[in-house]
């Protein structure tokens, strides 16, 4: 209930709608710039040089996007205005489209992304991966267009997602790299429909608010404090299971919106999507072989039981079912 938080809080929000209700370049990288300088004390902390080093790393990455935006966005109008039919439009859209995608996070614009969410705190991760995806996607989907760069982006986004996280201990690097993974996905969802695109946002964020819950409620932040710490096994479960369902394993929640792209795409594009499926099965098999080794692990005592007397037990019980829910069991509808 801090003050100032609140109100860099409520500015972080307001420039996001204002962002999604501009009709101007010009008001949209204003409110860029206030969501920049909302974020940055959010995020930054005196007491951990970690965290300071971030919120350096976030700044400089982000105004030198905001910087390379306004100055295409500056040329954009000056050629609409006296080289009209000199213009490649395509080049444009390319030119427009990467410090937005830089600000994403996509590949191969990536390499600040992992190193940022190290230096984090887990709300301020959620805040990066869910909240702070979406004004950028905003100003995408009224500019893009399926070009041969889309593709490449989309595509290179899902296999950096993937192969990245492979060798990860980290479990914020491990978030980060599932993050790039789902831009790809979340661009090409806006390919198909802008409610597809909504609905894989809305899953998304609450997979990733449940999986955030997990690790902060108690204090994870590497893969050895889950083996070698002595967690409830129902806990474990639990964890894993929403580990999954980011993943996008059939019988959960998050492999609907994933469905709902390939049966969108699979008309229009076959090879991309084929790609798509192809690469995020290695995302699924680090995640299934961090889970298969926790489901199996033996427990010198007798765990699984269930202490009702725990009043986190209401958000476990909660977390059971986003993270179970058999996609079978949601009514069919046309987006």
């Amino acid at each position: 209930m801090n003050p100032a938080k609140l109100f860099f809080f409520s500015s972080l929000m307001l420039s996001t709608l204002i962002v999604m209700s501009s009709s101007s370049w010009f008001s949209a990288w204003i409110a860029l710039e206030i969501n920049l300088l909302s974020f940055i004390p959010l995020i930054s902390n005196t007491s951990n040089v970690l965290s300071s080093e971030a919120a350096l790393k976030y700044f400089l990455t982000q105004a030198m996007a905001s910087a390379i935006l306004l100055i295409f966005i500056l040329i954009n109008q000056m050629t609409l205005n006296f080289m009209s039919p000199m213009i490649n439009f395509y080049l444009y859209n390319m030119f427009l489209s990467s410090p937005l995608l830089l600000k994403l996070g996509a590949a191969p614009f990536h390499f600040w992304f992992p190193s940022i969410m190290e230096g984090l705190d887990w709300l301020s991760s959620f805040t990066l991966m869910t909240w702070q995806k979406i004004a950028p996607m905003i100003i995408l989907f009224n500019i893009m267009s399926m070009t041969n760069f889309l593709l490449m982006v989309m595509i290179s986004s899902i296999m950096v997602g993937s192969w990245g996280g492979l060798n990860q201990v980290s479990l914020r690097k491990l978030m980060a790299y599932s993050s790039i993974t789902h831009i790809g996905w979340m661009l090409a969802a806006m390919i198909c429909n802008i409610n597809i695109w909504y609905l894989y946002l809305l899953i998304y964020s609450i997979l990733t608010l449940g999986m955030i819950f997990v690790f902060s409620s108690k204090n994870l932040f590497y893969l050895k404090q889950i083996f070698f710490s002595s967690l409830n096994p129902t806990f474990s479960i639990i964890m894993f299971s929403g580990l999954l369902s980011l993943g996008g394993l059939p019988p959960f929640l998050g492999f609907l919106p994933k469905w709902l792209v390939i049966q969108s795409l699979v008309y229009e594009n076959t090879f991309l999507i084929t790609t798509m499926v192809i690469l995020t099965l290695m995302t699924l098999f680090f995640y299934m072989r961090l889970s298969l080794s926790a489901f199996l692990m033996f427990y010198p005592s007798n765990k699984w039981f269930i202490e009702w007397s725990n009043p986190s037990i209401l958000l476990i019980s909660s977390s059971i079912i986003i993270f179970l829910l058999p996609t079978i069991s949601i009514i069919p509808f046309n987006l």
